[in-house]
């Protein structure tokens, strides 16, 4: 049953007090735990509203207290806004699981598909130009079969055919330093 009292005791250090109601001098047990989760902290001599129950014991005591003028904040009200709040957050968090999740599944199933066919090329053996490479005439006639693998000095070459077809074919290369079109003419191409 719904009541209306004052407050006329207070602990806040211990968090209980007693209501005085409206229709009698009795002093009625109410617990912080009964009033409004708003922030706002009983103050003595405020005017609530309260539904009355009996403890273990009888004795009766003051449950769910509101404060005249303002809205009151229910359980399911209050669960319904906590739900609010924090479903963007579990939303947030449940697509970064998954997110997660499956990126440790590709990490862990990406090798087992990839085509190990067709073998990859190294580093050291890895074209550095998008260009096919071609070989040279005078390469083609000798047997010799150059492909651009990105050496780029003389110290890296076998032979001034060699030589010549990086020179000719293969990008950044730095093997004529007098710019004359004869690579390597100190080691190879004299």
């Amino acid at each position: 049953m719904r009541t209306h009292g004052t407050l006329i005791k207070w602990d806040d250090e211990r968090g209980f007090g007693f209501v005085r109601s409206a229709h009698g001098d009795t002093e009625i047990f109410v617990h912080i735990a009964a009033f409004p989760h708003d922030g706002v902290r009983p103050r003595l001599g405020e005017l609530i509203s309260f539904d009355l129950e009996k403890d273990a014991e009888g004795r009766p005591r003051a449950v769910r207290v509101m404060r005249p003028g303002r809205a009151p904040t229910t359980p399911a009200r209050r669960a319904a806004a906590d739900a609010r709040s924090g479903s963007a957050f579990g939303r947030v968090l449940a697509v970064l699981l998954v997110i997660g999740i499956g990126a440790y599944a590709y990490s862990l199933l990406a090798p087992r598909f990839a085509d190990t066919s067709t073998p990859t090329p190294s580093a050291a053996t890895a074209p550095t130009s998008s260009a096919p490479a071609t070989v040279p005439a005078a390469a083609a006639a000798s047997g010799q079969h150059f492909q651009c693998d990105g050496r780029t000095h003389c110290a890296q070459m076998t032979s001034c055919e060699e030589a010549t077809y990086f020179l000719r074919n293969c990008p950044g290369v730095q093997m004529d330093g007098n710019h004359d079109g004869v690579p390597c003419e100190r080691q190879w191409c004299h």
